[in-house]
């Protein structure tokens, strides 16, 4: 395969940004620390096939929020490679060649490193000083990812799982029979002349990896308890692993204590605990819904079954079981949310796409060998067609690794509505495509868009999804805010023309509008609704002093109590006790959080409210776009329960 050249590469970053093949990275005076990470991350990142790294590029943002790389160079580009060479070859476990290139462009000097992804069973790459998994990184999107435990199935394509685990306090009395016998009769309909289906039950779950003899005793796998363990069983060894079906009245989360949501609580066998999960759902689903089993026609108006059951399957098939918390299932009005701990294993630019990373194979085995689970790999696409001809929205899907979580979203309406159709024609001038069509729709519903919900909602690889965006920011259509990582989308003048209601027909040009874009940075800094459109002399002058007056006049006496018991040097503790106060008591922004609490919002985030965030004892408040202008934090049900300790 021909190498891309530096000119090519900065054609590409001008583009697309860094992606998850391409990192940037201005010269220094030796070869620091992250250079190596970027080195290690493409060694590792299964599927890769490696990638590129361009020494002496800058970076800048310009004031219209695109950004641009130019060429600063490296001044002493022959030390700088020999250093590269040598630290790849002695500063990991494995020997790593990158193929380093010296190129000339516009009279300055730069290199291009190439790096080679490493076969199998050189994996996993890691800092020798630090040793697995701690110095070990993966190409994450355009970032370097440090590795936990569970990505060494993802390195290696490891045939035997955390589920294959043995539990060393069950024994055979463990076992539900009715559980064994469920699995036969499941089995015996996808394929009645199965060899294990006259196995006596010892040899059949030992033959599914369920259960082996440790000191002559018969001790159950973790994918044997969570299959064949029985509810109390379970409850003993496993007392956080459920799954938990949450009803929450209207379209968010209810943060009022007098007006609680409903919950059933599930335990049990895997395959019992997921049909009574489809149950409960079907049971809840709005009047006008309901669920058929079999393909569902272009036409039909029902919430297909098999995509249901799909998200819920793999939500309890790749969960993460090192985690002791439960799998929510979450019904709003409006949209199911089904949370389960441990990222993807799988790139998240590359969910959809053919190939499965099975965090639990014993666990993957038998759900498709039940006929509960798609074929290895095509889950997710599965989803997206069954949803797309029954005419909703496709699904859209959220990996999480600061957080450790996975989230899937299934809409619970049709995606193009009559309204939506009749609104649509107030573009018919721009002739949009069906892709423009999907993401204003959603632009109009939630009021911003990112990289990632256009890509998922359409069905596009990252570098289609960035350039038809791009396209549409230049058509004044799209804002653009943010950058890098952070980028997102507001509506652009045309688009507000739409939301007010002016037609294509009318009479006030875009180019007339042109302020709009100029003018809305006060929706990002200040939180305020898109629909809100407060333009007031007042509005746009108001200051953090100002602000913080307002919310101090409306705090609970409580509240101030604990604020003003904050020093400058608060313990961890108390300080995450306030934020929960706060964001108990209304839904706050990182700069009203920031501004209440006396602290910087960049120190508030990393020092507090990503530990939140990972506890689950904190959410925000619109998970579909984590940069939305919107975006704020209120506490959890399980951050109420702790204030209530």
């Amino acid at each position: 395969m021909e190498l891309p050249s530096a000119q090519e590469l900065f054609d590409q970053l001008n583009t697309l940004d860094e992606t998850v093949r391409i990192e940037a990275k201005e010269p220094g005076h030796k070869i620091d620390r992250s250079v190596m990470e970027t080195v290690n991350s493409f060694s590792n990142e299964p599927g890769l096939g490696g990638g590129s790294i361009l020494i002496g590029a800058r970076k800048e943002e310009r004031a219209d929020g695109t950004i641009v790389y130019t060429v600063c160079g490296v001044t002493d580009p022959d030390k700088l490679n020999t250093e590269l060479a040598t630290r790849s070859a002695n500063d990991f476990n494995v020997r790593v060649r990158p193929v380093i290139e010296q190129e000339e462009l516009h009279g300055e000097t730069v290199l291009v490193v190439h790096v080679p992804e490493l076969p199998i069973a050189s994996k996993p790459v890691y800092f020798k000083d630090d040793g697995w998994p701690s110095g070990a990184y993966r190409r994450i999107g355009s970032t370097d990812q440090r590795c936990t435990d569970d990505d060494l199935a993802a390195l290696t394509q490891a045939t035997e799982g955390f589920d294959a685990t043995v539990v060393p306090d069950s024994t055979w009395d463990d076992v539900d029979p009715a559980a064994v016998e469920h699995y036969r009769r499941l089995r015996s309909k996808v394929r009645t002349e199965a060899a294990e289906l006259g196995y006596s039950d010892e040899d059949l779950l030992h033959a599914l990896g369920c259960c082996k003899m440790v000191g002559g005793q018969r001790r159950l796998t973790m994918a044997g308890l969570l299959l064949f363990g029985s509810e109390a069983a379970q409850r003993r060894m496993l007392p956080m692993v459920r799954l938990d079906y949450v009803l929450v009245p209207g379209r968010e989360w209810v943060a009022d204590p007098d007006q609680r949501f409903t919950t059933i609580d599930m335990r049990g066998p895997l395959l019992r605990v997921v049909e009574r999960a489809m149950n409960a759902v079907a049971g809840d689903l709005p009047k006008g819904f309901g669920l058929a089993e079999g393909e569902v026609q272009a036409h039909s108006r029902t919430l297909p079954t098999r995509a249901l059951r799909e998200a819920i399957v793999n939500a309890v098939m790749h969960r993460s079981y090192r985690v002791q918390q439960p799998v929510q299932v979450i019904r709003y009005s409006n949209r199911l949310e089904i949370l389960n701990p441990g990222f993807s294993l799988k790139n998240a630019d590359s969910l959809g796409e053919p190939g499965s990373v099975p965090r639990n194979p014993l666990l993957a085995a038998v759900f498709h060998d039940t006929d509960l689970a798609e074929t290895k790999g095509s889950g997710i696409r599965t989803m997206r067609r069954l949803m797309e001809q029954a005419e909703f929205a496709p699904p859209t899907f959220e990996s999480d690794r600061e957080r450790n979580q996975f989230t899937a979203r299934l809409l619970l309406h049709h995606f193009m509505r009559e309204e939506d159709l009749r609104w649509l024609e107030r573009f018919a001038d721009l002739e949009l495509t069906e892709n423009q069509r999907k993401s204003f729709v959603f632009l109009k519903e939630v009021g911003a868009l990112d990289n990632a919900s256009h890509r998922q909602l359409n069905g596009l690889d990252i570098s289609l999804s960035s350039r038809e965006l791009r396209l549409m920011r230049d058509a004044q259509l799209l804002v653009q805010k943010g950058a890098g990582r952070s980028t997102y989308y507001l509506p652009g003048p045309r688009f507000t023309q739409a939301l007010e209601g002016s037609g294509p027909n009318s009479t006030t040009s875009v180019a007339n509008n042109t302020s709009l874009a100029a003018n809305d940075t006060s929706l990002a800094a200040n939180g305020k609704g898109l629909a809100a459109n407060d333009t007031s002399e007042a509005a746009s002058h108001t200051t953090p002093e100002t602000e913080q007056h307002d919310l101090l006049l409306e705090l609970p006496e409580q509240i101030i109590h604990v604020l003003n018991a904050l020093g400058g040097r608060t313990g961890t503790d108390r300080m995450r006790h306030a934020i929960l106060l706060l964001c108990a008591w209304r839904e706050l922004t990182l700069d009203q959080l920031a501004t209440l609490l006396l602290r910087e919002p960049p120190y508030i985030r990393r020092h507090y409210l990503a530990g939140l965030m990972a506890d689950r004892l904190l959410e925000h408040t619109v998970p579909q776009v984590k940069n939305h202008p919107r975006q704020a934090y209120r506490t959890t049900a399980a951050g109420l329960a702790s204030l209530e300790q």
